[in-house]
């Protein structure tokens, strides 16, 4: 069995909060959120870790990690490039935004042969969350159908209280298996609900307790696979009914397998409380957070000492 590989989509510009979001320190010995996430993960038994970034991130960004987590985990990066598309599919003129968590996992496909774990570089999701990730992967295997997992959170756990966030909002069997997902891309609190809209309009409101995808996924090669294949057909839609802004989504391909009985999906419930910074309001509670954290002794004081 191929050791299990952890995958850290790092190349969104955080448009809402107005910056290189992932190069911000949060932690008091100058750590970035990711530091945390590396952390845990070479914890619960992760050796290599591939950062996907643009290309013109990686000079600042390897001045950042490659000195500090990269001397207790091997590193490699992959390069997200809007202009990668398949065969007979050109970037439409005007277009900026990238393609997506799938097209952004599919620039590993090369670098690739075994399970891997997909992350994003701005959430932290605790340390159990990378334990029972890790424990999946090692013995995960495809039969009849895939065999891949997610971690899965409480609703209320995940939302910021300085504006709405996009969740993957889950439904599950009794034995613990993800049976579909939809995302929600503008979910938030409102007058003490949790409340979605998906015009701007009516909002509809979601039940405390719901399980939400955060992007933390566990994956076998298969997966490589489907999505690569699938990427031409979201295109040829994605072209004509909004060009410029769609995207080819994780829990997009996931919601598809389920619903052609080719994959199990574990969900693996995790009680943590997710801290991210998607607004720039929100940096200054991750930074007590974190710091709480260390703390009570959850970290050292300096990560990487």
């Amino acid at each position: 069995m191929k050791e299990p590989v952890l995958i850290v989509m790092a190349a969104g510009m955080g448009s809402r909060y107005g910056g290189l979001k992932q190069m911000d320190p949060v932690g008091s010995a100058g750590e970035l959120i990711i530091d945390f996430s590396l952390y845990d993960a070479v914890m619960a038994g992760f050796k290599k870790v591939i950062f996907i970034i643009k290309k013109e991130m990686e000079e600042d960004f390897r001045a950042l990690v490659d000195d500090k987590a990269g001397k207790f985990i091997e590193i490699e990066y992959a390069f997200q490039d809007i202009n990668d598309l398949p065969d007979g599919f050109t970037v439409p003129e005007g277009r900026v935004k990238p393609w997506g968590t799938c097209h952004a996992v599919l620039s590993c496909k090369d670098k690739i042969s075994g399970p891997f774990a997909v992350i994003n570089a701005d959430d932290y999701y605790g340390a159990g969350a990378f334990q029972s990730m890790y424990e999946f992967l090692e013995k995960a295997e495809d039969k009849e159908r895939y065999c891949y997992a997610m971690v899965g959170y409480r609703l209320e756990n995940t939302l910021t209280e300085n504006g709405h966030v996009a969740r993957g909002v889950c439904e599950t069997s009794p034995e613990g298996y993800l049976t579909g997902i939809t995302e929600r891309t503008k979910i938030m609190w409102r007058d003490g609900k949790i409340q979605y809209t998906e015009n701007d309009t009516d909002w509809v409101t979601v039940a405390q307790g719901t399980t939400v995808s955060m992007n933390f996924w566990g994956f076998t090669p298969s997966m490589m696979t489907e999505m690569e294949e699938r990427f031409p057909a979201f295109l040829e839609k994605a072209m004509k009914e909004n060009p410029l802004k769609a995207e080819y989504f994780l829990p997009l391909a996931v919601d598809q397998l389920l619903k052609e009985n080719k994959a199990d999906i574990k969900v693996l419930e995790s009680a943590d409380r997710w801290y991210g910074v998607t607004y720039r309001d929100d940096k200054e509670s991750v930074i007590a957070a974190l710091q709480s954290m260390k703390d009570k002794g959850f970290y050292p004081e300096k990560l990487w000492g």
